[in-house]
């Protein structure tokens, strides 16, 4: 039962792996979540708001993943451009924009206040 689940994790680790090697919306999904965790430090969020942006930011990179594991499953089966597949392509890009946008919105709610705060107290 362990040695399924080790395999069950090797293969996952591989998956991330790919993604970070391969996507480039991956990559800068990293980098504005690492840039939100730093910020989070510099500008004195709550415990509970590092919560939030640590949710927002899983929840993020898991919908990229998925985004791009339905586009390379699609890819792998069918090779030709079907209406369908547009279709099937766009609304998985779609479900990462609605979730990215949600996620911009929250984040602003929490740091822009201390954002305008801190440039208060700097100038």
């Amino acid at each position: 039962m362990i040695k399924k689940h080790a395999f069950s994790f090797n293969n996952a680790l591989s998956g991330i792996h790919w993604v970070i090697k391969t996507q480039a919306n991956f990559k800068i999904h990293l980098a504005l979540s690492l840039l939100s965790i730093i910020g989070g430090f510099v500008l004195g969020i709550t415990y509970e708001e590092f919560l939030i942006i640590l949710t927002l930011i899983g929840i993020g990179l898991a919908i990229e993943t998925l985004n791009t594991a339905i586009e390379e499953a699609i890819d792998a089966i069918h090779k030709d451009w079907t209406e369908e597949i547009k279709v099937a392509k766009d609304v998985s890009a779609a479900a990462m924009l609605l979730f990215a946008l949600t996620a911009f919105l929250i984040a602003c709610f929490i740091f822009i206040p201390r954002i305008l705060n801190f440039l208060t107290f700097t100038f």
